[in-house]
């Protein structure tokens, strides 16, 4: 009926059918009128100003105190008749309170249009005066057929012209149906907060790595991601239920029409038997919305099981999918046969592919030709086939790299003084290094290792002979461990030249190596501390397996030897020297 008033815009109206728990429109001492004609410009309307005749002065503030007054009042009042519209439809006073009051572009639509009306004295002359402009925005309201779900729609995040569109979804929901089904899946899908935002970071990589011809259900993530970036926080406010809710529900309006016992209860017992729980829940939920409407016997369980070609377990399962929600997609599942076959070609070893994609499964949704581009740059260091496969199951996630950044850490190594095939050999014995950060992360290794005495002479032997060095932490792992053997009376001069000599030293625990191994030197077998310095290997020897067990043969040999004498040699030379090869100690074997 309203759809041919004047600003009143036509999809303002629901097609619903009234419920049955609502009562007729009551019999109202007016009536609306309407108009065929077209209707004349405001500039038309305005009435001219005469400057002739005498004009009340009241000041500025006055009068503009007085008109906020007003307005104020309107507000109130169609607030009130929003308020009562929801209560006819099922909902409490304290809700229906609370939706009013978060729907201020709804209310406004409605106080616009009542003063349309009464500016084209569409209300009938007479009967206008008594009626309040509350009754006015009531009948409006009522008149448009919605019930309460716009204002509720737009209190909830959605913006008025995309309540609109998901009202139409909901034409068959009562509205007390509806509030209780958007707590539910406010619950499931933000049940934890994300203060580091982490779960927006990993939204940008999922995006930032996909590479290969997408399905619908991934173009509408993307579309959903697309809008909470251009949101002030971007997507780190993804998971703020305050922040995003109202687009979750804008780009998937069908979420609401799912039965809650049905389908989201099963949905949430499904996922936490596969052990997605908790904040995983929600990571995996807003990564991939459509999830929720897929049926677990007929979509995910089969989508699931294609992961048993990589020896994929249950538990496992549910990390990928914490992981890379998008391994349910069509586009992923396509994908992820294309990256089998491309590895066999490779000929890399399946063990090693398999426990790559386990452990990054955003690999799946990479293209092969570009994986082909990161293969054939690790070819020219002379990493492929098994070396290659080594490398992609330490780090899979070099795949993902692009060239440029994999040889900029290359052309770091080079600077240092590696040719390029120990650079080869570094890449396989410690991939990590190629996906740090050159400036926080390299760098300032090799500020620590001048900072201790290091010089730029002796740095290539110390890193080709433990590169882990690089991506180990400074100050949870380097600086205990140098202050530990400071704290023994080593001085930095000595702890300099240990680590020229065996730079792996700084790789053993304080707890697990150094402490215990140090004790057993100075108090058991009574040697200074000097004897470590000029044989710094001697922590690399298992203390029970190799070092106790010599110590005591020699011990009752009454003999006096080095460690380097004690340790550094094999089983026969040692049983030559020491005692009767018959009488050696067996499984001497050191770390």
């Amino acid at each position: 009926m309203f759809s041919k008033l004047l600003l009143i815009p036509r999809n303002f109206t629901t097609q619903s059918p009234t419920p049955t728990f609502l009562p007729p429109l009551p019999n109202f001492p007016f009536h609306l009128k309407f108009f065929s004609h077209k209707f004349p410009s405001i500039s038309q309307l305005s009435v001219p100003f005469y400057t002739h005749l005498p004009q009340a002065s009241p000041s500025r503030n006055q009068q503009q105190e007085g008109e906020d007054e007003d307005e104020d009042e309107v507000e109130a009042q169609a607030r009130a008749a929003v308020s009562g519209i929801l209560r006819e439809s099922g909902v409490s006073e304290e809700e229906s309170v609370e939706i009013a009051s978060k729907s201020p572009k709804y209310v406004k639509m409605l106080v616009d249009g009542v003063r349309d009306l009464e500016e084209w004295n569409s209300w009938r002359k007479g009967d206008e005066e008594d009626v309040s402009f509350q009754e006015k925005v009531y009948c409006l309201a009522r008149e448009k057929g919605d019930y309460g779900r716009l204002a509720f729609l737009e209190s909830i995040g959605l913006s008025l012209s995309s309540a609109l569109n998901v009202a139409r979804y909901l034409s068959t929901e009562s509205l007390p149906v509806l509030i209780e089904k958007v707590k539910f899946v406010k619950e499931m899908f933000f049940s934890s907060e994300d203060s580091e935002g982490f779960l927006g970071k990993n939204a940008r990589r999922m995006m930032m790595h996909l590479s290969i011809p997408i399905d619908e259900d991934l173009q509408q993530t993307l579309s959903f991601f697309e809008k909470i970036e251009a949101r002030r926080g971007g997507l780190a406010m993804l998971c703020s239920k305050d922040a995003s809710f109202g687009y979750l529900v804008e780009s998937f309006p069908r979420l609401l029409l799912l039965s809650v016992e049905s389908h989201l209860k099963p949905m949430m017992k499904f996922l936490e038997d596969v052990g997605v729980e908790g904040g995983s829940m929600r990571n995996l939920l807003l990564l991939y919305p459509p999830i929720i409407f897929y049926e677990i016997e007929k979509d995910i369980k089969p989508r699931l099981r294609a992961f048993e070609k990589i020896g994929a377990a249950e538990k496992d399962l549910g990390r990928m999918l914490v992981k890379y929600p998008w391994i349910i997609s069509t586009s992923i599942q396509e994908n992820y046969e294309n990256i089998l076959s491309f590895f066999d070609g490779e000929k890399v070893p399946k063990s090693s592919v398999d426990s790559a994609i386990k452990s990054w499964p955003h690999l799946l949704g990479c293209s092969t030709l570009k994986l082909k581009v990161m293969v054939e740059q690790f070819g020219e260091f002379d990493v492929r086939n098994k070396k290659l496969g080594k490398v992609i199951a330490t780090s899979p996630q070099l795949l993902l790299q692009k060239p440029n950044e994999f040889l900029e850490v290359v052309s770091f190594l080079e600077e240092l003084g590696f040719d390029r095939e120990t650079v080869g050999r570094i890449l396989c014995r410690c991939p990590e290094i190629f996906a740090a950060n050159i400036e926080e992360t390299l760098k300032k290794k090799l500020e620590f290792l001048s900072s201790i005495g290091i010089s730029d002479d002796h740095l290539p032997r110390v890193i080709r002979k433990y590169p882990e060095i690089f991506v180990s932490d400074i100050n949870r792992t380097l600086l205990p461990r140098t202050k530990y053997l400071r704290r023994t009376g080593l001085s930095k001069r000595d702890i300099a030249f240990m680590i020229r000599r065996f730079s792996p030293l700084l790789g053993y625990s304080v707890e697990e190596v150094l402490r215990p191994k140090l004790e057993f030197l100075v108090q058991t077998m009574e040697k200074p501390l000097k004897e470590v310095v000029e044989y710094p290997r001697y922590f690399s020897y298992s203390l029970e397996k190799k070092i106790k067990p010599r110590f005591w043969v020699i011990k009752g040999r009454n003999v006096d030897c080095s460690l380097k004498d004690m340790l550094a040699k094999n089983d026969e030379e040692f049983a030559a020297d020491f005692m009767d090869v018959e009488g050696m100690p067996t499984d001497p074997s050191h770390y």
